[in-house]
């Protein structure tokens, strides 16, 4: 009877073992960010405002946005370095709707999505049928799209929008403003597609190994393609916020977020590689970047220095991965 006992304790502490090193492998970010919190908060309490917090989020949620769909093409395996113009080409796209041809500000919101949608599609098809590697095609269509944005403002910003386009962006539900509770709508369905769906079962087993996936019957470039167009479509539902938000838009609104978007994946553990991460990682990653740039800004650091220390994230990040995947091999 003892021996029973002590042979089921010594499963149960090695089963909570090894339980803590998967977490702790996993989500070794969180317990990051969360020590992040409390060194900012213990030098400057107001950190922990309920203002402060919801403002935080606030920054975050356009980035995070983009971030759900950056997340489907990363885990893929793929990158998209098109999202920073796209949304800066729709947003100008209903701005120009608006002030330009005096179409409705709710219809002009909606009309730059199947545009955007549009971009995403013909990435995802360039990329799998000439199999021109993501970087390329994307890096190329980044420039395309903020040519497009140059073209249709001719180099000029938009502004003097109505009330009632500012809705989507600066509006508030009771306490909670909309573009918060649209980064968490998003971050929920993101995460059901991912481990819930056939959907996101394809995408982690294509980024995991493309040939593989490819002859037990998955459709492996259809599903690349819709992971172009679901981040595209998002980036251009973003781009529309900051416009809505602003009151106004500019051909150069949105200029490098491609890299913060990026940034809040990888930061969150989503391998560069493909086939490992999550959405619970990137909605850590995008905070991580918002709490540390509103406590920098806090704290007085110039964001020449905040740039710096997100770059350095990312490489640790991207370098702690690639030696995961040298264990693994």
């Amino acid at each position: 009877m003892d021996q029973r006992t002590g042979t089921l304790a010594e499963r149960f502490g090695q089963s909570a073992k090894h339980a803590g090193q998967k977490l702790l492998r996993e989500y070794s970010i969180l317990f990051v960010f969360l020590l992040v919190c409390v060194i900012i908060a213990s030098i400057r309490p107001v950190f922990l405002s309920v203002y402060n917090i919801f403002n935080v989020i606030r920054q975050v949620s356009m980035i995070g946005i983009m971030s759900v769909g950056m997340t489907f093409v990363i885990l893929s395996a793929d990158i998209d370095l098109s999202v920073g113009s796209v949304a800066g080409f729709s947003g100008a796209l209903a701005a120009g709707l608006i002030a330009r041809q005096g179409i409705s500000p709710a219809l002009a919101m909606m009309a730059p999505i199947p545009i955007a949608a549009l971009i995403g599609w013909a990435m995802g098809i360039v990329i799998t049928k000439t199999r021109v590697h993501s970087f390329v095609v994307s890096l190329g269509m980044m420039s395309i799209a903020r040519g497009m944005a140059l073209v249709y403002t001719k180099g000029l910003s938009i502004g003097n929008l109505p009330k009632s386009f500012g809705t989507l962006g600066g509006g508030m539900v009771g306490p909670i403003p909309i573009p918060v509770i649209i980064f968490g709508a998003f971050m929920i369905l993101g995460y059901f597609v991912l481990t819930r769906t056939p959907y996101g079962r394809a995408v982690y087993a294509i980024g995991g190994n493309k040939e593989a996936a490819r002859l037990s019957g998955i459709k492996v470039d259809r599903y690349r393609i819709m992971n172009f167009i679901l981040c595209s479509t998002l980036a251009g539902f973003a781009g529309i916020i900051l416009a809505s938000r602003t009151r106004s838009a500019w051909p150069a609104a949105a200029t490098g977020w491609e890299l913060d978007v990026i940034s809040a994946v990888v930061i969150g553990g989503t391998s560069f590689f493909g086939g490992r991460g999550g959405m619970v990682g990137t909605l850590i990653g995008a905070l991580f970047l918002g709490v540390l740039r509103n406590g920098a800004n806090l704290l007085g650091i110039s964001p020449f220095y905040q740039q710096i220390i997100i770059g350095a994230l990312v490489v640790t990040a991207v370098v702690i991965d690639r030696l995961r995947q040298r264990n693994v091999a």
